[in-house]
């Protein structure tokens, strides 16, 4: 996989996405000339992981367009940006309503995603101060592949809004609904208890649950 910034992709994402090498060069082709968030080198951070160990994912819609804060995980931020955007903040809240894990110090999810938890983006890439810049570019074909394969190895997929619950079909348990942004979280998000039930699912099928806390 020459040309997918393979530093974060783990080997076992090979079979998925070395057939879907040229649609990804053809994108990142696409894009060379913007100022990307993520930078080049993390828009395949989310791959860094053993395709083995992931037990849940959560689809979010596209990154960060802030700069410097997309790090190519799904609404996680680098450690180094104090202030956490309000999507987060609220994420956070709802953390804290369901599990009682208190709101971290940091927006950095990276915890999560080395227990078991994918963090990905619906569209891997966006021009910086820009949201949406890059959909419908191909990155769709892309996490749509991901998606079904995620499926077939029976993920649990957490699916914020309607971007990401395109992908519902490929899941067989899903916990959906609105994402958790300033203009949607009152009508649904908060009170939905998505960690405690990604848990309660994982304990029923025999499996580890999460450990949520950053």
């Amino acid at each position: 996989m020459k040309d997918l910034v393979s530093s974060h992709v783990h080997c076992s994402w090979g079979p998925i996405l070395e057939p879907l090498e040229n649609e990804i060069s053809e994108i990142l082709k696409r894009v060379e000339s913007d100022q990307l968030a993520p930078s080049r080198e993390s828009i395949f951070k989310a791959f860094e992981g053993d395709l083995e160990s992931i037990r849940c994912v959560i689809i979010g819609q596209d990154p960060y367009p802030a700069p410097g804060k997309a790090m190519g995980l799904s609404f996680s931020i680098p450690r180094t940006h104090a202030q956490l955007p309000p999507t987060l903040k609220n994420i956070f809240k709802e953390l804290n309503s369901d599990l009682g894990i208190s709101t971290p110090e940091h927006g950095d999810l990276s915890a999560w995603s080395k227990n078991g938890v994918m963090l990905l983006n619906r569209v891997l890439t966006t021009r910086v101060s820009e949201s949406n810049a890059h959909r419908g570019l191909g990155w769709e074909k892309i996490t749509t592949k991901v998606a079904e394969e995620l499926g077939k190895r029976d993920v649990i997929a957490i699916l914020w809004g309607s971007q990401a619950q395109e992908l519902a079909q490929f899941f067989s348990y899903t916990v959906a609904g609105v994402h958790p942004s300033p203009l949607s979280a009152y009508r649904g998000f908060f009170g939905s208890k998505p960690f405690s039930r990604v848990n309660e699912f994982l304990l029923s099928t025999h499996r580890e649950p999460i450990d949520w806390s950053l």
